[in-house]
C-alpha cells in the first residue's frame, strides 16, 4: 500500500470527499482530502502527492486558481472536477494545464479510469529533477516563448503566430528540454483525452514549428528527430 500512488481529493462539499476517498482507497490508492486551495497547499507540504482531484467551484479562491499556481511550480498531474454544462471552466482549466477534466455528476468508474491514464502518461515521460522549466518567459535561440501569454517573440519583441497545437507541442518540448519525447507522448501531453494512436499530426506540427523557429528548417539545430523515438527539444532553455 505505500507504494501506491498518493491522491489528493479537492473539494469544499463533504460528502463528496469521503465519498471519493472511500471509493479510491477501495481500489487501491493513498488518499488525502482538503476542503479549499489553502488546505490543499498544507497537505502538498507534507506529503509528496502524485496527482491532484481539483473541483473548480469552491468558496473563495477556486481551482483554476490553485491549477495555475500548481502549473507553474512543476509538473504535478491535475485532474479537474467541473459543473456540468461549464465548457468554460473545462476550457480554461485545460489551458492553464490541467491534465483531464470529469463533470459532475460523474460516475466513480469514470474517474477512476481518467486516474489510471493520466499517471501512466505522466510515468511514461523521462524524470527529470525540478519538474523541468517553469511557467512564465522561456529564452531560447533568438526567440522569447510567453507561456501566460500564449506567445512566441522574436529577438525584436514582434510576435509570431503560433496555432494552438503549435503552441502545446512547443509548450512540450521546452518543458522536457534534452529528453526524447515519441509520438504518443507528444500527444498525450498535447491532446491528452482526445489523442487518437497512430496520429500523425504531430510530425506536421514539429514541420510547421521548424519553419517557424529554426534558420535553416532543412537542418534544424533546435527541435531534433530521433529515428523510430520521436524528438527532441535541443536548445538551451533559460526561464525567467
Amino acid at each position: 500500500m505505500s507504494d501506491s500512488p498518493h491522491l489528493l481529493v479537492v473539494d469544499d462539499t463533504r460528502d463528496v470527499r469521503d465519498a471519493l476517498r472511500q471509493y479510491l482507497v477501495r481500489h487501491g490508492y493513498r488518499v488525502s482530502t482538503a476542503d479549499s486551495a489553502s488546505a490543499a497547499r498544507r497537505e502538498l507540504q507534507q506529503a509528496a502527492i502524485d496527482l491532484v482531484i481539483l473541483d473548480v467551484m469552491m468558496p473563495g479562491e477556486d481551482g483554476l486558481s490553485l491549477c495555475r499556481e500548481l502549473r507553474a511550480r512543476g509538473g504535478l498531474p491535475i485532474i479537474m472536477l467541473t459543473a456540468l454544462g461549464e465548457e468554460t471552466d473545462r476550457i480554461v482549466g485545460l489551458e492553464m494545464g490541467a491534465d483531464d477534466y470529469v463533470t459532475k455528476p460523474f460516475a466513480p468508474r469514470e474517474l477512476l479510469a481518467r486516474i489510471k491514464a493520466v499517471l501512466r502518461r505522466a510515468r511514461s515521460l523521462p524524470h527529470r529533477p525540478g519538474g523541468g522549466p517553469p511557467a512564465g518567459l522561456l529564452r531560447f535561440d533568438r526567440w522569447c516563448f510567453d507561456r501566460a501569454a500564449r506567445e512566441l517573440l522574436d529577438e525584436a519583441g514582434t510576435v509570431v503566430p503560433l496555432s494552438t497545437g503549435e503552441f502545446l507541442l512547443l509548450d512540450a518540448l521546452l518543458r522536457h528540454p534534452g529528453l526524447v519525447l515519441s509520438r504518443d507522448q507528444l500527444l498525450d501531453l498535447t491532446r491528452g483525452r482526445d489523442a487518437v494512436p497512430f496520429d500523425r499530426s504531430v510530425d506536421n506540427q514539429v514541420s510547421r514549428l521548424r519553419k517557424k523557429l529554426e534558420r535553416d528548417p532543412k537542418n534544424p539545430l533546435l527541435i531534433k528527430t530521433h529515428w523510430g523515438g520521436g524528438y527532441s527539444f535541443a536548445g538551451k532553455v533559460r526561464p525567467e
